[in-house]
Order: structure tokens, then sequence, then C-alpha cells
């Protein structure tokens, strides 16, 4: 190969490096944050699971198809430049989205807030709660604030003149946000005894105002009894308008707050969130996901028609640079911030608007992308001969249900672990940091990958990635404080990274001549795609049902009971050893033998009887 010839290579190599970190920062400023951004919307954890399951099930179907069908170079170069200016505008979209209630959306915020903006967003509720002259009450005490206020008011009545007719005016009884309703008490004695010598208030204004307290405890309490945030659509006790009961609109009145109460509207307005982001998610995925399988495709094929496929392998050390970069990155950038940018922009905003940053200047890159459309015709059947080969062997098939079950359960961490980490007061912060971690060991290890697969045979390897994988979820149950997910991220080097290091290793030594990479792909699809999407549609309904911590443990329990099968199937399984013919012919002289007398000998008929022997993995 010429110079001139090596020199396109490098400059290709170099351009695709720099596009695939810069498109890979993008997707990590949103991706891993994206169930947590759902949650600050409204939706509860199987509408979440829903969500992305059909996202991960677009992905494993639409994409491989759209790369099948842009089967030349400039087909691939519009898909690929119109995927990501499209994706400019689908990331910016969500920004849009209303939230199904501005005091949910500001209640996780605080929480993912890091411990010194809490404490000046504390400080600046109790000065505005001392400005209000309000007032608070410890929970065990069995006086409500609707007491408290008719003991003040009615007992010492303000002054009238003697012409005023105080019986036709309202009595407005107003509380600060900071006041949670969450008990339903009886009417203390105060409160009979205001009644009872009070003259400008009757029975039934009483029974309107001990009606709205009820209503606003009941939408206080969650279904498992928690305490959960009040929010716009679950009405509070924050102005009740006391009204004479001989005046003519009393009745109405008290019929528009019990209509306004009902359930039946909360659950409308969280369908509306739901099909809108179900929407926006559905379009963002068909327009985003032919991206990466096309454009890897395209590479693939440049490289092979070059001659340098063992170069594509190396690629993907930059996008986990460029994962790194755009996750800390993002949150860095959060983390100085308060709930709000500006008047009524969240401050999640950024990480759409980081996104589409990223986006442009992979559309600019992607003018000097290296794509190529090889003219073979055996090409487009690789995928077809992989799947052949899944039903074909025994160890292929354990290794396929090994990686969809890894899938499956991997998803659970991935959707609700910063639910998780939310939830124990966890910011943003750390998050980010948490998968910068994982990715970082992943890519400390792999200096050390061909001692590790060599000192450990496949079986052990694969116990070894699940064994740590369930470690991972046992812990992430017992959970404590914001940085206590930290340390256990270094284990994520072994189960991601050794674990399908051992399976790729596996694909190359199973599968025939030249469908390599696509049993890889396979493999892949099958466990991030189908696997992801099983488990995103079960561990939502799971976790809302029992608890994240339930659902971690039952997790960490499947796979134990997983690792056992393995060991005592796979050495059972026939284990069939690919000749590498390649290799053979470039073997020593030595190693063949010149005499007729001796044809056993001979390199090549020893090679084709030794062509089924088992051998040890």
């Amino acid at each position: 190969m010429s110079s001139a010839k090596q020199l396109d290579v490098s400059k290709a190599l170099a351009t695709a490096s720099l596009f695939h970190f810069f498109h890979s920062a993008g997707n990590y400023c949103v991706m891993p944050f994206l169930t947590i951004y759902f949650r600050q919307l409204g939706l509860n954890a199987p509408l979440v699971g829903i969500v992305m399951g059909v996202k991960y099930i677009i992905y494993v179907l639409w994409a491989p198809l759209c790369s099948y069908l842009a089967n030349n170079g400039i087909r691939r170069r519009i898909l690929i430049t119109t995927s990501l200016f499209l994706s400019v505008g689908a990331g910016i979209t969500f920004v849009f989205i209303p939230p199904l209630s501005k005091d949910t959306f500001t209640n996780f915020c605080n929480v993912s807030q890091t411990w010194n903006n809490r404490l000046a967003i504390s400080g600046d509720m109790a000065l505005s709660s001392h400005d209000n002259t309000s007032f608070s009450l410890p929970e065990s005490s069995q006086t409500t604030p609707l007491d408290s206020y008719l003991e003040m008011h009615l007992t010492h009545p303000p002054r009238t003149s003697e012409n005023s007719e105080p019986t036709k005016k309202a009595i407005h009884v107003s509380y600060p946000s900071s006041i949670n309703l969450t008990h339903k008490s009886k009417p203390s004695s105060s409160r009979k005894k205001i009644l009872d010598n009070s003259s400008t208030l009757t029975s039934s204004t009483f029974s309107t105002a001990t009606r709205m307290d009820s209503i606003s405890a009941d939408h206080a309490l969650s279904g498992d009894g928690s305490e959960m945030p009040l929010t716009d659509s679950q009405p509070t006790v924050s102005s009740i308008h006391v009204l004479h009961a001989k005046l003519p609109h009393a009745k109405k009145v008290r019929d528009t707050h019990v209509k306004l109460s009902s359930p039946v509207y909360f659950l409308a307005d969280e369908q509306k969130v739901f099909l809108m982001v179900l929407g926006a998610v559905i379009i963002w995925e068909i327009i985003a996901a032919p991206l990466d399988w096309t454009a890897d495709d395209s590479l693939y094929e440049y490289l092979d028609f070059v001659d340098a496929t063992d170069r594509h392998g190396k690629l993907w050390i930059w996008n986990y640079l460029g994962a790194c970069m755009g996750c800390g990155a993002i949150v860095l950038l959060i983390d100085n911030f308060s709930c709000f940018i500006y008047h009524d922009v969240p401050r999640v905003s950024l990480h759409f608007f980081s996104y589409s940053t990223f986006m442009v200047i992979s559309l600019l890159l992607s003018s000097l992308f290296p794509i190529h459309a090889s003219k073979k015709s055996e090409h487009n059947n690789k995928t077809i001969k992989a799947l052949g080969l899944i039903g074909s062997d025994g160890g292929i098939v354990l290794i396929a249900v090994t990686v969809f079950l890894t899938g499956v359960i991997g998803s659970t961490a991935n959707n609700f672990l910063f639910w998780r980490m939310q939830d124990i007061g966890s910011s943003e912060l750390y998050m980010g940091m948490s998968v910068a971690i994982a990715l970082l060991s992943e890519m400390i290890l792999y200096l050390f990958r061909n001692k590790l697969l060599k000192a450990l045979s496949f079986k052990w390897t694969v116990a070894l990635g699940l064994s740590c994988l369930a470690a991972q979820l046992l812990y992430y149950s017992f959970l404590w404080n914001s940085w206590s997910v930290l340390p256990i991220q270094l284990l994520s080097a072994f189960s991601n990274g050794a674990l399908w290091w051992a399976i790729n290793s596996q694909a190359e030594d199973v599968a025939t001549p030249g469908t390599e990479r696509s049993l890889q792909l396979v493999l892949h699809s099958l466990s991030y795609g189908f696997g992801s999407s099983v488990g995103s549609f079960s561990s939502g309904f799971v976790s809302h049902r029992f608890g994240l911590s339930v659902l971690y443990q039952a997790c960490c329990l499947t796979l134990v009971l997983w690792i056992i099968l393995f060991l005592l199937i796979q050495p059972r399984l026939p284990q069939l050893k690919k000749i590498n013919y390649s290799r053979l012919l470039a073997a020593d002289n030595s190693d063949m033998s010149d005499s007729e007398d001796e044809p056993e000998r001979d390199w090549l008929v020893k090679a084709m009887k030794d062509e089924n022997f088992n051998r040890k993995w």
C-alpha cells in the first residue's frame, strides 16, 4: 500500500474519531439524565418504563433497517446529515413540554441541588415566610392551621363601625406554601368552642372548611401512604374563603372546590404529559437511531476496502472519552444554577441545549466523515447468516441467553439508578461522576485485556462479569448517602467491559469467515435492544409496586441463579474450535513435512482432522 493511501487512512480515522467524540459527548449530556427529567415532569415509574422500553425497541428495529436501505455512499451521506440536522431541533423540543405541576418540578429539582444551594433556598423561603407573618406547626400538634387562624381572629375580631355588617363579609384564610397539610384531624376543642360562640360562622360554613381540609389531606398522601409533594394538580388549602351561609353563591363555591379536587382531572393531566413525552421520544428516536449504525457500517466498509479493519476496534475509546467529557461538563455547568435559569426556564434545559450544540459540531464534521459503500453483494446477507449461527450451536445459544438477561437486568440500573440516588438527596454532580467513573474504569482495564482473557477462560470471565454486576445491584439497594454510589462503579470494568470482551472474543472464534462483526452486532442488539426494552417495561411496574430496593435485590438474586446454571451447562455443551487458516499458512517451514512417508505430519491434513476437536474454554 502506498504512503499516500496510508495518509488517507490516517486522516479518515482522525475525522471519524473526532466525529464519534463530539457525537458521544452530546448523547451523554442527555441520555443518562433522561429518566430523572421525566420524573420531574410528573411521570411515575411505570410510565417512564414504558417510554424507555419504546425507545429501545425502536432503536433495535429501525436502525438496522435504515442502514440496510441506505446501501450506497450518497444515501448514507444524506441519512447521516439529515439525522444530525433534525436531532438539533428534536432535542430542544423537550424543553417545551410542560410539567404536570410546577411545584412537583421544583420539588425534585431541589432534591438534586447541592447542599449550599439548598441552604440558600431554605434561607430565602424562611425570609419570605417571615415577611408574610406565616407560621408552622409541628407534626405532633393536633391543631390544624385553620384552628389556629380561627382562634386568633374570631376570638379577637377586628373592630368595625356600628353601621358595618360583618356578617356579609367573607373571611379569607391564606396559608404560606411552607405549611404541609398531610394529616386528617378531628375538629379540636378550640374550634368547637369558637364555632359555638361566634355568630359570624354558621354550621354550614364550618362543614365547607372541614371538607376542604379533608380533600387536601387526601391528595397529600400517595398510594402507599408516604408523604408526597403537593402540586397544582392536587389542590391545597392555600386559600379558603369561609363565606356566610346566607350568601346566594355559597353552595356554588363549595361545589366548584370539590369538582377541582376530583382525581379524574389529575389523571387526565398525567396522561397528557405522558402522551407528549412518548410522542417526542418516538420522533426523536426515529430521527437519531439510524445515525450510529449507518456511520459505523460506512467506516467499517471503508477500512475493509483499504485492508485496515483492525484499526476499527479502537474507535470505541473515543466514544468513551466523549461520553466522560459530556456527562462531566454538563453536571459541572448545571451545578452552578438554581432550579430556574431565567424566570420559567428550568435548568434541565441546559441538558438539551448542550446536546443540540454538540450535534451542530458533529454536523460540521459529517461532511468529512469517510463513507464507502461496498459493491460486494454478500455484505447484505451477513446479518442473516449471523442470525442463522445463533440457532446452530448450543454455545452461541447460551451466550445469546446470557446477553439478553444482562440487557434486561442492566436496564433497571440505567433507568432508575438516578431515581435511587435522588431519593437519598444526591445532586446531579454525583450522578455524572458515577457515569464517568464507570467509563474510565473500563478504559483502564482495557490496557490489561489480553492478560485477563489469557489468565481466565471464557467461562470464568463471564462468571466474573456477572458476579460483579450482581454485586453492584445489591449495593445499589443499600445506598445511604449521595456519594456512596461512586466506589462501586469501579466494578463496571468487569460487569460491562470484561464481560463483553469475552463474549466478542468467543463470537470471533465460532463465527464463519466474514460474519464475525455481524454476529457481534446481533448479540449487542439482543442485549441493548430487546433485553433493555423488556427490562424497562417490567422494572417500571415492579419498582412502583415494591420499591427500587426490592427491584435491585431481585435482579441480584436472578443473576446469582443464572451464574450457577451457566457454570453447570457450559462445560457440557459441544465446543468447537475454529481453525484460523491464515495463521496456519504463516507457519514455519519446520512445521511442515517434506517426506511422503509421513502424511500425518502435514499441517493441512492435521488441521483437517483436528477441526472438530473439543477445546477447553
